[in-house]
């Protein structure tokens, strides 16, 4: 009889702490744990039903990430907002992938292009259903999950995994602020059209266009750092005390 091993103590560790990982993160980056907020681990293992380590050593690997902080005696806690972290970030970020923009043009083929017109046709679609307002809106992570698939598609390309892995890490740091900000700003209330402007950077980049596709992709992020800077000087994050 073939009877299935179980899993050793330590797989099962990672397992958790990865579950643990997904958890956190995943409530960091949507607001529910809100910036500056203490992480203490008696309210994380009720939180998410988990023990200690997997919970220790996802903090640690968040850390890493710099969505979590920690100081001595006091623990950890949710990296906090500033607008000089989030212009930082977001100048970061616009190096990084106007950089890998250039290089997949210089480099993409036809799949490439392809993908491209795939990822911005989805985006619309889910778009659309999202401003129609004759159905149920599409979840906030549905429709994020397609607008980052488009940005990473333009630049997949790049045939650099540094460049990719960097422009991973500044994407989840510019989403901290971003999210909130879609979030507290009511659809309509501003000028700005984000499809059109999507639309430009695909025609741009498809034309093989260096100098326009970087020109718009960086107009993109900076308007999207104006905004975000509205709302946080508006309504600075509350830290609440979950002791």
């Amino acid at each position: 009889m073939n009877l299935a091993q179980p899993s050793p103590p330590a797989v099962r560790t990672a397992t958790l702490a990865e579950q643990a990982y997904v958890a956190l993160k995943h409530d960091i980056m949507s607001g529910e744990l809100t910036p500056g907020q203490p992480l203490r681990l008696e309210f994380l293992k009720k939180k998410y039903d988990l023990s200690f380590t997997p919970l220790r050593e996802a903090l640690n690997r968040l850390q890493s990430e710099r969505l979590v902080e920690s100081a001595a005696l006091r623990g950890f806690r949710v990296a906090p907002l500033s607008i000089e972290e989030m212009r930082d970030a977001m100048s970061a970020r616009t190096l990084i992938d106007c950089e890998a923009l250039e290089r997949a043009i210089d480099q993409g083929d036809d799949a490439w292009e392809t993908s491209i017109v795939a990822a911005l046709h989805a985006l619309d679609l889910v778009s659309r259903r999202q401003s129609a307002g004759d159905a149920p809106p599409p979840a906030y992570d549905e429709v994020e999950q397609r607008h980052l698939a488009l940005h990473r598609a333009l630049i997949a390309a790049c045939h650099s995994r540094w460049l990719m892995d960097f422009s991973m890490a500044l994407y989840i740091q510019t989403e901290r602020y971003r999210r909130p900000m879609l979030m507290q700003t009511p659809r309509n209330t501003t000028k700005r059209d984000v499809s059109k402007e999507h639309h430009d950077i695909v025609d741009a980049t498809l034309k093989r266009d260096k100098a326009q596709a970087t020109a718009l992709l960086t107009e993109h992020y900076d308007k999207t750092a104006r905004l975000i800077e509205t709302v946080l000087v508006a309504e600075p994050p509350k830290v609440p005390d979950n002791a």
